[in-house]
Protein backbone atom coordinates (compact mmCIF):
# COMPACT_ATOMS: atom_id res chain seq x y z
CA UNK A 1 0.00 0.00 0.00
CA UNK A 2 1.57 3.36 -0.66
CA UNK A 3 2.61 5.81 1.52
CA UNK A 4 0.56 8.98 1.93
CA UNK A 5 2.30 12.15 2.16
CA UNK A 6 0.92 15.77 2.66
CA UNK A 7 2.32 18.78 1.33
CA UNK A 8 1.56 22.43 2.22
CA UNK A 9 3.36 25.09 0.56
CA UNK A 10 1.82 28.51 -0.66
CA UNK A 11 4.20 28.54 -3.32
CA UNK A 12 2.59 26.71 -5.63
CA UNK A 13 5.29 26.14 -8.21
CA UNK A 14 7.49 24.35 -5.17
CA UNK A 15 4.38 21.88 -4.07
CA UNK A 16 3.69 21.46 -7.39
CA UNK A 17 6.98 20.42 -7.77
CA UNK A 18 7.25 18.15 -4.98
CA UNK A 19 3.67 16.33 -5.78
CA UNK A 20 5.61 15.13 -9.76
CA UNK A 21 8.84 14.01 -8.13
CA UNK A 22 6.95 12.04 -5.26
CA UNK A 23 4.18 10.81 -7.11
CA UNK A 24 6.89 9.70 -9.47
CA UNK A 25 7.97 7.08 -6.66
CA UNK A 26 4.49 6.12 -6.19
CA UNK A 27 3.97 8.05 -3.34
CA UNK A 28 -0.20 8.97 -2.41
CA UNK A 29 -0.25 13.17 -2.38
CA UNK A 30 -2.38 15.23 -0.66
CA UNK A 31 -1.34 18.98 -1.87
CA UNK A 32 -2.29 22.30 -0.51
CA UNK A 33 -1.37 25.79 -1.00
CA UNK A 34 -2.70 27.48 2.44
CA UNK A 35 -3.14 25.56 6.24
CA UNK A 36 -6.58 26.01 6.42
CA UNK A 37 -7.10 23.45 3.64
CA UNK A 38 -4.95 21.18 5.15
CA UNK A 39 -6.97 21.26 8.77
CA UNK A 40 -9.77 18.39 7.73
CA UNK A 41 -6.87 16.36 5.84
CA UNK A 42 -4.72 16.57 8.95
CA UNK A 43 -7.19 15.55 10.63
CA UNK A 44 -8.33 12.56 9.48
CA UNK A 45 -5.28 10.90 10.69
CA UNK A 46 -4.72 9.56 7.19
CA UNK A 47 -1.25 10.73 6.40
CA UNK A 48 2.08 9.06 6.50
CA UNK A 49 4.30 11.96 6.47
CA UNK A 50 3.92 15.45 6.39
CA UNK A 51 5.88 18.40 4.63
CA UNK A 52 5.07 21.99 6.03
CA UNK A 53 6.46 25.45 4.60
CA UNK A 54 7.01 27.62 7.34
CA UNK A 55 6.14 30.66 6.13
CA UNK A 56 2.38 30.03 5.25
CA UNK A 57 -0.49 32.95 4.70
CA UNK A 58 -2.79 31.92 7.06
CA UNK A 59 -1.15 29.78 9.82
CA UNK A 60 3.06 29.21 10.27
CA UNK A 61 4.30 25.99 10.03
CA UNK A 62 4.97 25.92 13.53
CA UNK A 63 2.02 26.02 14.64
CA UNK A 64 0.86 23.26 12.49
CA UNK A 65 3.79 20.87 13.35
CA UNK A 66 2.48 21.41 17.16
CA UNK A 67 -1.32 20.65 15.63
CA UNK A 68 -0.22 17.65 14.25
CA UNK A 69 1.89 16.59 17.92
CA UNK A 70 -0.98 16.92 19.76
CA UNK A 71 -2.24 13.52 18.34
CA UNK A 72 -0.15 12.13 15.59
CA UNK A 73 3.75 10.54 15.39
CA UNK A 74 4.42 10.60 11.66
CA UNK A 75 7.38 12.18 10.75
CA UNK A 76 7.20 15.61 9.90
CA UNK A 77 10.05 17.39 7.49
CA UNK A 78 9.71 21.23 7.49
CA UNK A 79 10.52 23.80 4.32
CA UNK A 80 12.04 26.99 5.45
CA UNK A 81 13.61 29.97 3.26
CA UNK A 82 15.25 31.12 5.85
CA UNK A 83 18.52 30.18 6.97
CA UNK A 84 18.77 30.82 10.62
CA UNK A 85 19.66 28.35 12.75
CA UNK A 86 17.13 29.30 15.59
CA UNK A 87 14.39 28.60 12.85
CA UNK A 88 15.86 24.77 11.83
CA UNK A 89 15.69 24.38 15.78
CA UNK A 90 12.43 26.02 16.84
CA UNK A 91 10.88 23.02 13.99
CA UNK A 92 12.93 20.22 15.45
CA UNK A 93 12.06 21.41 19.37
CA UNK A 94 8.50 21.84 18.45
CA UNK A 95 8.72 18.00 17.11
CA UNK A 96 9.55 18.06 13.18
CA UNK A 97 12.23 15.34 12.23
CA UNK A 98 14.04 16.96 9.48
CA UNK A 99 14.13 20.55 7.98
CA UNK A 100 14.93 21.51 4.30
CA UNK A 101 16.12 25.07 3.38
CA UNK A 102 15.07 26.19 0.01
CA UNK A 103 16.24 26.11 -2.75
CA UNK A 104 16.30 22.43 -2.75
CA UNK A 105 16.85 19.64 -5.26
CA UNK A 106 13.42 17.79 -5.09
CA UNK A 107 15.57 14.63 -5.55
CA UNK A 108 17.13 15.62 -1.99
CA UNK A 109 13.45 16.17 -0.51
CA UNK A 110 12.90 12.60 -1.73
CA UNK A 111 15.86 11.09 -0.37
CA UNK A 112 14.62 12.19 2.84
CA UNK A 113 11.26 11.23 2.60
CA UNK A 114 12.26 7.90 2.11
CA UNK A 115 14.97 8.00 5.12
CA UNK A 116 12.00 9.50 7.42
CA UNK A 117 9.90 6.45 5.88
CA UNK A 118 11.79 3.53 6.82
CA UNK A 119 12.84 4.88 10.20
CA UNK A 120 8.85 5.29 10.75
CA UNK A 121 7.50 1.79 9.49
CA UNK A 122 10.83 0.38 11.69
CA UNK A 123 9.42 1.60 14.68
CA UNK A 124 5.91 1.33 14.26
CA UNK A 125 2.95 -0.94 15.88
CA UNK A 126 2.85 -4.40 13.93
CA UNK A 127 5.97 -3.66 12.13
CA UNK A 128 8.12 -6.69 12.21
CA UNK A 129 11.57 -5.81 12.49
CA UNK A 130 15.18 -7.24 13.47
CA UNK A 131 15.84 -10.09 15.86
CA UNK A 132 16.28 -7.40 18.88
CA UNK A 133 14.59 -7.08 22.18
CA UNK A 134 11.08 -5.80 22.02
CA UNK A 135 11.03 -4.14 25.44
CA UNK A 136 14.39 -2.32 26.57
CA UNK A 137 14.36 -0.57 30.05
CA UNK A 138 16.89 1.45 32.32
CA UNK A 139 16.17 2.26 35.41
CA UNK A 140 12.32 3.80 35.02
CA UNK A 141 12.30 4.46 31.51
CA UNK A 142 11.17 1.54 29.58
CA UNK A 143 10.65 1.54 25.38
CA UNK A 144 8.36 -1.18 23.49
CA UNK A 145 9.72 -1.31 19.77
CA UNK A 146 6.62 -3.31 19.01
CA UNK A 147 4.27 -1.07 20.27
CA UNK A 148 6.14 2.11 19.77
CA UNK A 149 5.62 2.97 23.42
CA UNK A 150 7.91 5.18 26.00
CA UNK A 151 7.28 4.70 29.58
CA UNK A 152 9.19 7.09 32.15
CA UNK A 153 8.11 5.31 35.63
CA UNK A 154 5.17 4.10 34.31
CA UNK A 155 3.78 7.32 32.53
CA UNK A 156 3.81 7.33 28.71
CA UNK A 157 6.29 10.09 27.40
CA UNK A 158 5.13 11.14 23.83
CA UNK A 159 8.35 10.67 21.12
CA UNK A 160 8.55 11.58 17.76
CA UNK A 161 10.07 8.81 15.32
CA UNK A 162 13.39 10.41 15.60
CA UNK A 163 13.79 10.98 19.17
CA UNK A 164 12.25 7.39 19.51
CA UNK A 165 14.73 6.34 17.16
CA UNK A 166 17.75 7.89 18.88
CA UNK A 167 16.74 6.76 22.38
CA UNK A 168 16.38 2.95 20.98
CA UNK A 169 19.98 3.06 19.50
CA UNK A 170 21.32 4.42 22.88
CA UNK A 171 19.25 1.96 25.18
CA UNK A 172 20.33 -1.03 22.69
CA UNK A 173 24.18 0.16 23.47
CA UNK A 174 23.13 0.85 27.64
CA UNK A 175 26.62 1.78 29.42
CA UNK A 176 28.49 1.93 26.38
CA UNK A 177 29.06 5.62 24.28
CA UNK A 178 27.27 5.88 20.72
CA UNK A 179 29.34 8.10 18.84
CA UNK A 180 27.83 11.14 17.12
CA UNK A 181 28.76 9.19 13.72
CA UNK A 182 27.42 6.10 15.08
CA UNK A 183 24.04 7.85 15.98
CA UNK A 184 23.85 9.69 12.19
CA UNK A 185 24.56 5.92 10.76
CA UNK A 186 21.73 4.20 13.02
CA UNK A 187 19.41 6.44 12.50
CA UNK A 188 19.33 8.19 9.48
CA UNK A 189 22.01 6.34 7.22
CA UNK A 190 22.42 9.31 4.96
CA UNK A 191 25.39 11.23 4.63
CA UNK A 192 24.58 14.18 4.56
CA UNK A 193 23.67 14.70 8.33
CA UNK A 194 27.43 14.34 9.43
CA UNK A 195 28.32 17.85 8.71
CA UNK A 196 24.90 18.99 11.24
CA UNK A 197 25.74 17.67 14.46
CA UNK A 198 23.39 20.26 15.99
CA UNK A 199 20.30 18.18 14.27
CA UNK A 200 21.34 15.51 17.02
CA UNK A 201 21.73 17.96 19.69
CA UNK A 202 18.78 19.73 19.41
CA UNK A 203 16.76 15.97 19.23
CA UNK A 204 19.12 15.06 22.42
CA UNK A 205 18.16 18.21 24.36
CA UNK A 206 14.43 17.84 23.55
CA UNK A 207 14.56 13.93 24.85
CA UNK A 208 16.19 15.12 27.84
CA UNK A 209 13.50 17.53 28.72
CA UNK A 210 10.66 14.72 28.30
CA UNK A 211 12.56 12.62 30.17
CA UNK A 212 13.14 15.07 32.97
CA UNK A 213 16.56 15.09 32.76
CA UNK A 214 19.30 17.29 32.35
CA UNK A 215 23.02 17.64 31.27
CA UNK A 216 24.41 18.86 33.98
CA UNK A 217 23.25 15.32 36.60
CA UNK A 218 21.79 13.21 34.08
CA UNK A 219 19.83 10.32 35.06
CA UNK A 220 19.66 8.76 31.55
CA UNK A 221 21.36 10.88 28.76
CA UNK A 222 25.03 11.11 29.31
CA UNK A 223 26.98 13.38 27.41
CA UNK A 224 30.48 12.23 26.91
CA UNK A 225 31.91 15.65 25.52
CA UNK A 226 34.03 15.24 22.07
CA UNK A 227 32.71 11.74 21.50
CA UNK A 228 28.85 11.17 21.52
CA UNK A 229 26.68 9.85 24.27
CA UNK A 230 25.61 7.03 26.48
CA UNK A 231 22.86 5.64 28.34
Amino acid sequence: MSEKILIIDDEQDIADLLEVYLKNENYVVYKFYCATDAISCIESGDIDLAILDIMLPDMNGFSLCQLIRKKYTYPIIMLTAKIEETDKITGLTLGADDYVTKPFRPLEVVARVKAQLRRYKKYSPGIITEKVPSELSYNKLCLNVQTHECLLDGEPVSLTPTEFSILHVLLSSAGNVVSIEELFHAVWKDEYYSKNSSTITVHIRHLREKLNDTSDTPQYIKTIWGVGYKI
